[in-house]
Parts: structure tokens; C-alpha cells; sequence
């Protein structure tokens, strides 16, 4: 499973802040997080039925249940060339358009192009600025790249334009 950070402004449920702003794995692949999750605590001596695992996988991404996980993650749209899209590029926040995508090896990553809207600067240190527009990269189907920063955060999260 894949370890999301969450909005300092998003709804909580359970004590927990829920998913609003980051894109989410299709409803396809979180089934098989609850597989996965499912094999997995077996083979610990701890099995757990399949309802249960899809409870704990919608848990872990910040949802009350797993049918409001499901609904949220069924209305997201695919990412296509020309959508306007938000997120954050090495720990910016951009607002921009998807200038370009491709398909991008076997595991349903896709390379894409993003023109921000307006520049933005990539370098955290006062006395140096690095501006960025036009950025591309490798993100997975849910958004997020697999390539981290130094502080384990992926590269690039984009989504949507809410």
C-alpha cells in the first residue's frame, strides 16, 4: 500500500483527515491493495475476511467505509491532454494544463507534460531561485510520481482541477 499524506484542511472521519484533494488508485487497484492485504495476513497467522480488508484499505486512505472510498475514487477522472490540473511539483503547489501524455512501460504508469500556470520556483533556500513552467515526469495511475524527494515525498502529485 502506498502511504498518502493528507491536506491540513481536509474533512476528518474517524479522527483520520479524509482524501479530498490528492487523485486516489482506481477502484480496480485498490481491490487488489485489499487482495494484497488480505494474503498478507494470512500468511501472518491473522486472516481477515474480504469486507473487512476493503474497510481497512478505505481506513488507510482517510475514508469513513469503503463504499464512500469507492464512490470518490469511481468520480475521479482519467487525466487527458489539455485538462486543467492542480497539485505539487517538489513540494510546490501549481495550478497548470496537461500538455502532454503517453503510456510509459508495463505497470500503467504514463509520462506526462505539464505547463503550469504560472512559474514556480523549485528550490527551498532563500539566496537562489530555480523557476520551473514546463515540467515532465513519470507518475503512476493514481497521480503521484514513484521517484521521492529527500523528505520521501513523491516528486510530483497531480490530479484534477477541482
Amino acid at each position: 500500500m502506498r502511504a498518502l499524506s493528507a491536506s491540513a484542511t481536509a474533512p476528518v472521519a474517524k479522527g483520520r483527515p479524509m482524501q479530498t484533494q490528492s487523485p486516489l488508485p482506481s477502484v480496480s487497484q485498490l481491490k487488489a491493495e485489499a487482495r494484497l492485504l488480505r494474503r498478507e495476513t494470512q500468511n501472518q497467522g491473522r486472516p481477515v475476511s474480504h469486507s473487512a480488508a476493503l474497510e481497512r484499505i478505505a481506513e488507510y486512505y482517510g475514508f469513513r467505509d469503503w463504499n464512500t472510498l469507492r464512490a470518490r475514487a469511481s468520480a475521479m477522472k482519467a487525466l487527458q491532454i489539455g485538462m486543467q490540473v492542480e497539485g505539487r511539483y517538489l513540494g510546490q503547489p501549481f495550478t497548470g494544463v496537461v500538455h502532454g501524455l503517453a503510456a510509459c512501460g508495463s505497470r500503467g504508469h504514463q509520462r506526462i507534460t505539464l505547463q503550469f500556470t504560472r512559474p514556480v520556483d523549485v528550490v527551498r533556500f532563500e539566496s537562489f531561485s530555480s523557476w520551473r513552467q514546463r515540467v515532465s515526469a513519470v507518475i503512476t495511475a493514481c497521480g503521484r510520481s514513484p521517484q521521492k524527494t529527500s523528505d520521501g515525498q513523491p516528486q510530483l502529485v497531480v490530479g484534477p482541477r477541482a
